[in-house]
């Protein structure tokens, strides 16, 4: 596995202990309708939660919530058009991103960002 794919499962994995704490319960992780993916699907109450976590190793270029523009955006909305047809049953629903900073593998910064977009 290449480095970035490394920090990119480190960080998702980050993120599913921190929902956990939070109450969250996790239903799927990398769930995946053709070729688009959602790194996590949580529930939280009545609340159906389609979660981006983006994790970086640095800094120097950009914060990691701020590479998901509107393109991803919009991808990510139609994976989970995907999943809702699947499952009806769910009538609310919210996008949330996850920026999770590692510096020498440790956690310097996890930050929730909810109802994102």
């Amino acid at each position: 596995m290449s480095k970035h794919n490394e920090t990119g499962a480190k960080g998702e994995q980050i993120a599913v202990n921190f929902l956990q704490n939070k109450g969250y319960q996790i239903l799927h992780r990398n769930w995946c309708s053709g070729k688009k993916e959602i790194d996590i699907i949580a529930l939280r109450e009545d609340l159906l939660i389609f979660i981006e976590v983006k994790t970086r190793s640095g800094i120097r270029f950009a914060f990691p919530e701020e590479s998901v523009q509107l393109r991803k955006q919009n991808y990510l909305r139609a994976a989970a058009e995907a999943f809702l047809v699947l499952h009806p049953h769910y009538s609310k629903v919210q996008f949330d991103v996850i920026s999770v900073w590692l510096l020498e593998d440790e956690i310097r910064e996890i930050v929730h960002f909810e109802d994102a977009f």
